[in-house]
């Protein structure tokens, strides 16, 4: 299964941009998506998650200005980012949590997002 993300790119400073995620077949048992980012020589920090009853969790760094959301559906998690700065600027990461049968843990391949004048 690969995780599919779109929506990443360049905006200037206070621009907003709309990350997408979604596997390319149909994943059993999710529980709970999110997305990670990695900065330039920094580690992967988590940036949202959002479990399947649609309770959420934010980085402080971004509280007020990303949100997170889904559709079970589709088995796609978004991510709303409005007022970008430039150190949002990295790699964003989805991420896919499962169990069905086993606990399952997916990674996309990385988007990028730059936020610069």
């Amino acid at each position: 299964v690969q995780l599919v993300e779109s929506g990443g790119g360049s905006v200037q400073p206070g621009g907003s941009l709309r990350l997408s995620c979604t596997p390319s077949r149909v994943i059993f048992g999710i529980n709970t998506m999110g997305w990670f980012r990695q900065a330039a020589m920094k580690q992967r920090e988590l940036v949202a998650t959002i479990t399947t009853g649609g309770s959420t969790d934010y980085a402080d760094s971004v509280k007020g200005r990303f949100t997170i959301s889904r559709d079970n559906a589709k088995n796609t998690v978004y991510l709303q980012m409005n007022n970008l700065k430039p150190e949002d600027t990295a790699v964003y990461y989805c991420n896919v949590q499962a169990v069905w049968y086993s606990r399952q843990n997916y990674w996309g391949q990385g988007t990028q997002v730059t936020v610069s004048s």
